[in-house]
């Protein structure tokens, strides 16, 4: 059986409260490994750590989210110092700028995320980015504060751009938004990048696979974007699926 792992999912929010322990056990069966569950506000940090500590295939990550800034507020790093100290975090995520968002503060954004890639430096952790029309501007960023790597998810920068974050040690999150016909400047990206830079993830419940618009999307779903990379590089989906599993494993230091 090959071994997957889900790089981004959601599984701790509420829309999976009533069948998270079957999605999981699906999950299983289909060779899912491990699921890294990102935080996105201090509120829900409780419930994340908790469903991570019940289901040991999840794997927890804590961050605030550019989304989210109005739930922000200063104390909040502080108390993601604690949480980091008290519980183990494999990674300081979901962070980053979103520059797309109507009326976004950017000034607010930027110091979120400067602090929080403080304390990413400060424990030595990877980091899991959300980037949307920022990606020059994180890179300036990433360095100044040096952090040991990370994720772009759902990348869909330039290649040049890339090549920027790969010298810094970052990876890029292969999902759903792929398996569309009109993903043509994604699927000519990500057939470009090399292997040992490519992870798997659903972003679950949210960026639903072609053919599931409207529908809660579920971690259940990564063989079909693993088969649609596959496709799309021109390679097994068991060599593909051994490499995005060992790029993981070496980012996050797990097996």
């Amino acid at each position: 059986m090959m071994h997957l792992i889900d790089s981004h999912c959601h599984l701790d929010f509420d829309v999976f409260d009533h069948d998270r322990k079957e999605i999981l056990s699906r999950c299983e069966a289909e060779g899912i490994q491990h699921i890294i569950v990102p935080g996105v506000t201090a509120k829900q940090w409780p419930t994340l750590i908790k469903t991570c500590a019940q289901y040991p295939m999840l794997k927890l990550a804590l961050g605030l989210h550019p989304m989210f800034m109005a739930e922000h507020q200063a104390s909040h790093i502080d108390e993601l110092r604690s949480a980091l100290i008290t519980h183990q975090a494999i990674a300081v995520g979901e962070i980053g700028l979103d520059f797309f968002i109507a009326d976004a503060d950017k000034n607010a954004q930027t110091e979120l995320f400067k602090a929080q890639l403080k304390l990413a430096a400060e424990f030595n952790l990877p980091v899991i980015l959300h980037v949307r029309k920022a990606h020059d501007e994180v890179l300036k960023l990433l360095r100044e504060i040096k952090v040991p790597g990370g994720i772009v998810h759902a990348f869909n920068g330039s290649l040049q751009q890339a090549e920027h974050y790969q010298k810094l040690g970052f990876l890029f999150g292969a999902g759903g938004a792929l398996t569309y016909s009109r993903a043509n400047k994604l699927k000519t990206l990500f057939s470009q990048l090399p292997e040992e830079h490519i992870v798997l993830e659903t972003d679950a419940p949210d960026m639903p696979l072609s053919g599931y618009q409207g529908q809660r999307n579920t971690p259940e779903r990564l063989p079909m974007i693993l088969s649609m990379l596959a496709e799309l590089r021109m390679v097994s989906e068991q060599s593909l699926a051994a490499a995005t599993t060992a790029n993981c494993q070496k980012l996050f230091h797990f097996v």
